[in-house]
């Protein structure tokens, strides 16, 4: 099961240190943008739109690896303050009854939303954007596998500890 933890984590980190320099790009890609704007007078809206891919695509890809390194949002009322084994039962009960449920929901009423848009190619957001909309939607359900992986990862090493903890 270890390596299992391990292999899931795995396609989170790669992906997570990818997005690193996509943040990067998305951030020249807007200097450009501004440049080319406010002092050449030039504006292009594909590269607007490319901002809005690099941005959907940080947030949406780069979920699964927020939680790896546990940087996501908690409501931290009785949580800091309980011991490691209870920690370990909130989060499995998070994962199961909570995250996983609801990425499930997700996945299952977008699926059908993103592949009509890759029936038909579905093209740009806005006239003279960059042609490829089905891409930008099929973030969806990558967003729900990549948190889902993560999710049995974080499952598998609540379940070590709690085996240690009974040790």
């Amino acid at each position: 099961m270890e390596k299992l933890a391990g292999a899931l984590e795995r396609i989170n980190s790669v992906i997570g240190n990818t997005l690193c320099w996509a943040a990067l790009l998305m951030l020249l890609l807007q200097f450009v943008i501004v440049l080319l704007r406010y002092v050449y007078g030039f504006s292009f809206i594909f590269l607007d739109e490319g901002v809005l891919y690099f941005h959907a695509s940080l947030f949406m890809l780069g979920a699964g690896y927020t939680f790896l390194v546990n940087a996501h949002v908690r409501v931290d009322i009785f949580y800091a303050k309980s011991s490691h084994r209870s920690q370990a039962w909130i989060d499995l009960f998070g994962h199961l009854f909570l995250l996983a449920p609801a990425l499930v929901v997700l996945l299952w009423f977008s699926w059908p939303y993103v592949r009509g848009s890759w029936a038909i190619l579905e093209g740009p957001i806005s006239v003279g954007g960059i042609p490829a909309s089905f891409l930008l939607k099929s973030l969806i359900p990558a967003y729900c596998v990549l948190l889902l992986l993560q999710g049995v990862a974080a499952f598998i090493r609540d379940v070590q500890k709690l085996k240690g903890a009974n040790a």
